[in-house]
């Protein structure tokens, strides 16, 4: 399979290559050329594998020419060995077709664990073959860090940046991150807001000459492919979970750079029924503003509490407007060039196209401790901030009520006590017993003014090259 850039002018890749490379030379992203498609029976034939068995099934395709399967097959068994529930990723009812997807059961409590757990391990495997040693930079507005480095702490020819808002992640969040302690591994915490770090990253692979050619950048961060690729298959686990593929299911996702529902995007486009998808945003809702009314704007960008989705540049949607364009580089490059200098729209007859798979909501924080509240005296389950901004989306976007409806739960409730205290449910929740002593561990962490120059000096001087 070769991978090919949303802007048309980088060269076509192979998966090895895409792992490595980030952002493609012509500042696009990549995707792969051609999607595996499977047929229903292929998929009905999945019903009851183990997590690893159908990852494998799934995501095998995307890298068959770069890894052997015995060897694949092993990575994704260690990968989803490590975490603490044997369904990986169980469905909890909570109303007659409506579901959550627990996807928290992993090393850091979050999503990001699906793709960062394996992400290590791949990146091992080719490192190795290559002999070669690179430098992971990523931006987290609080899950991807600490997912990130958990799991490539151990990789042996990498080392570790990672940027995070000062002062705008909850305390586990951060901690989850900062007491990681190794000679290879940095957070940075930067005297501005997500988008201003993800700037700075995106700039820094663009330009890698502060590296003085001794090693590259790696992105862990959702431009990275191997992330989109691991998250579809949960899309699918659900869908055989659920009665699938004889029916289809509709998807609720709270997410801000729309790497998590794009998955779910590619899922359908690769022969699972989904009737629907739900793009679910807090405050910072310049997706549900493009999906609701043509309008794709960057604002002030507002700290919320669910501040993993407080982001207003979102990365991936670049991917999803190239295949509504068709799949043109050069009308891709064009419009994200028009977005750079202000608002913009795309031809009606393609947001009607993009209108006919997704809707979007957009929920304050009153109405998030509102959803909390609510859904703890229905079933006494708590709920994330993001998870209940994704019900709140479900229940008020839903098309069809004969339609199974699955919101994705993106993060343990615990990493956000404020939210859940501000909820008034009266539970505290507490850490489960691999993370019981997180508040009594060393932290380590650099504070750098919101300046490029200063980040790459930094990288410079701490990186082992």
């Amino acid at each position: 399979m070769r991978y090919i850039s949303t802007r048309g002018k980088a060269p076509a890749l192979g998966f090895e290559d895409v792992l490595l490379t980030g952002l493609a030379s012509d500042g696009g992203l990549y995707v792969p050329e051609t999607l595996p498609r499977f047929t229903l029976e292929q998929i009905a034939s999945w019903r009851g594998l183990s997590y690893a068995e159908l990852a494998f099934n799934v995501m095998y395709p995307f890298v068959e020419e770069a890894i052997p399967a015995d060897e694949f097959r092993a990575m994704l068994q260690d990968t989803y060995a490590g975490f603490a529930h044997n369904a990986v990723a169980p469905l909890t009812q909570l109303d007659t077709n409506e579901w959550v997807m627990e996807l928290f059961h992993g090393p850091t409590l979050a999503f990001k664990d699906f793709a960062l757990q394996l992400l290590g391990r791949l990146l091992d495997y080719v490192l190795e073959k290559r002999q070669e040693h690179v430098v992971i930079l990523g931006a987290t507005s609080g899950d991807t860090g600490s997912a990130a480095i958990e799991g490539c702490r151990r990789c042996k020819n990498v080392d570790i940046f990672i940027l995070h808002p000062y002062q705008r992640v909850s305390e586990v969040q951060r901690r989850q991150m900062t007491t990681i302690l190794g000679d290879n591994i940095h957070n940075l915490a930067i005297e501005g807001n997500f988008d201003d770090c993800q700037q700075m990253v995106k700039d820094s692979f663009n330009n890698q000459s502060f590296l003085g050619g001794k090693s590259r950048l790696v992105a862990v961060n959702s431009i990275n492919w191997a992330r989109i690729m691991a998250q579809i298959v949960y899309y699918f686990h659900a869908s055989l979970s659920l009665g699938g593929p004889a029916r289809s299911l509709s998807f609720s996702v709270p997410t801000g750079n729309f790497g998590d529902i794009f998955a779910g995007y590619l899922a359908r486009n690769m022969g699972l029924p989904i009737s629907q998808l739900v793009v679910a945003t807090n405050k910072n809702d310049i997706l549900h503003r493009f999906i609701s009314q043509n309008r794709y704007q960057v604002e002030q960008l507002h700290h919320t509490l669910s501040p993993s989705m407080d982001i207003m540049v979102s990365s991936n949607f670049e991917r999803l407007l190239f295949d509504l364009h068709g799949r043109s580089g050069e009308a891709t490059a064009a419009l994200m060039a028009q977005l750079q200098k202000g608002p913009a729209s795309i031809e009606d007859y393609r947001w009607q196209a993009a209108r006919e798979l997704f809707d979007s909501y957009t929920v304050d924080d009153e109405s998030t401790c509102a959803t909390i509240a609510e859904v703890y005296a229905q079933t006494e389950e708590v709920l994330d901030p993001h998870t209940a901004i994704g019900v709140r989306a479900a229940r008020e976007c839903r098309r069809d009520t004969s339609v199974p409806m699955v919101t994705l739960a993106t993060a343990h409730p615990v990493k956000f006590p404020e939210a859940v205290e501000k909820a008034g449910i009266g539970v505290e929740t507490s850490l489960p017993a691999h993370l019981s002593d997180l508040f009594d561990r060393a932290e380590r962490y650099s504070v750098l003014k919101k300046d490029i120059s200063v980040v790459q000096e930094f990288i410079q001087k701490n990186a082992r090259i």
